[in-house]
């Protein structure tokens, strides 16, 4: 009987292929909608995780003042003491790195380019996972003299020397030659589309005296915590030193700031996740519209196929086998376009991740439960038009013209 019932189904959807794709086609766009959204939504989560873990492992970044930009030039800098006190006095810490910063000139050849060049020590590639593609990290010589030596990004290899090796190379910074001692390995965009390949890394004392002009100066601490340190934590006591050693009273707010990279990933990625579940849940309205669609096209073939019901009721058809041809009807219409949704879903997937950069992160589980939902849609807006023809009285069904 079931199968039966399947077969005509098929053959009804067949006989009429142009109504039945109209009929689906909010099914498709529905469930095609969601998929897409929520596969976006992981992708875009998935990247913004990537992107922030990419800075460094287990990173904290202590910087003056209490906002990004202006408002932290009002803020005291750190002290190269200040580093030094932190890496005594916190054991949780694996490396600390004090850094400043600044925007200057670079030229090789007849090659120019601007770039940002970072002061800093060998602890830097540790915090920030940096790998050596070529060449070394800075001698303890290098570090103590302050001698402008420089390791760079593959971006600034492309720029100033093609394909070439750059180590051994000389480059002007500035207004002042720094041989090149190392190449890392690319790490790709980063954090808010921050290229983090473009970039000149040469020892603290070095970039203090000839570019900053502050032999004590730090402008942003870089923390890498151990592994299973409590963030929370060693944040607290990071905060404790620093006010003591800013002189702060109980009663001042803090002029310095603690930002942890992997609380900032949570953050980003819950508000995508939020935001994906908005565009998911206003997506699936055409799940509901394409339902009333399906709905509305059984009555009118409840309507149209009055006498066929007729005849099989007159011939002993029993109600609930009229009922379950209407209703396995119309759950093969929606879980069609449950199909068609999941397959336009996957190809509009492809396109837009490779357009956007974003990873493509194909979830099984959301495609199982809109097939689902797209079935049980065939059932809740099928179930009336099957009721109301296997409730048809014979007799009238048969006169009906």
């Amino acid at each position: 009987m079931y199968l039966n019932a399947i077969l005509l189904a098929l053959r009804e959807i067949r006989r009429n292929l142009m109504r039945s794709f109209l009929t689906i086609l909010g099914i498709v766009i529905g469930v095609a909608a969601v998929i897409t959204m929520v596969t976006l939504g992981n992708g875009a989560t998935r990247m913004v995780s990537e992107q922030i873990s990419s800075l460094g492992s287990n990173l904290l970044i202590l910087r003056p003042g209490q906002r990004m930009g202006a408002a932290a030039f009002g803020s005291a800098a750190f002290r190269i003491s200040d580093a030094d006190a932190i890496r005594a006095q916190i054991w949780s810490l694996r490396a600390v790195a004090p850094t400043v910063s600044r925007s200057a000139p670079l030229v090789a050849g007849n090659e120019n380019w601007s770039s940002t060049v970072t002061g800093s020590t060998n602890e830097y590639f540790t915090v920030g996972n940096w790998q050596f593609a070529s060449g070394r990290p800075f001698s303890e010589e290098e570090q103590q003299s302050g001698r402008a030596v420089c390791v760079i990004g593959e971006t600034v290899r492309n720029k100033l020397f093609g394909g070439q090796n750059p180590v051994g190379a000389q480059i002007r910074v500035k207004n002042f030659s720094c041989p090149v001692v190392g190449l890392l390995v690319s790490k790709g965009q980063g954090a808010m589309g921050m290229d983090q390949d473009d970039m000149v890394l040469m020892p603290l004392k070095a970039a203090q005296r000839r570019l900053i002009g502050k032999p004590q100066d730090v402008s942003v601490i870089l923390l890498s915590m151990r592994d299973g340190a409590d963030s929370t934590q060693v944040m607290a006591q990071i905060r404790r030193l620093m006010r003591e050693r800013r002189k702060l009273a109980e009663s001042e707010d803090d002029n310095f700031t603690i930002m942890d990279t992997r609380q900032i990933a949570e953050t980003l990625s819950s508000t995508v996740g939020t935001m994906t579940t908005l565009l998911g849940a206003v997506a699936a309205v055409s799940l509901l519209v394409g339902g009333i669609g399906i709905m509305n096209i059984m009555l009118v073939s409840v309507t149209e196929r009055t006498r066929e019901i007729g005849i099989r009721l007159a011939i002993g058809a029993l109600e609930h086998e009229v009922l379950l041809q209407f209703l396995i009807e119309a759950v093969a219409l929606s879980m069609l376009g449950g199909i068609l949704g999941i397959v336009l879903a996957f190809m509009a997937c492809l396109i837009l991740s490779s357009v956007t950069q974003m990873p493509f992160d194909f979830d099984p589980g959301i495609n199982l439960v809109s097939f689902l939902f797209s079935a049980a849609i065939g059932v809740l807006f099928g179930y009336m038009p099957a009721r109301r023809a296997a409730r048809l009285d014979p007799i009238e069904a048969l006169r009906h013209e």
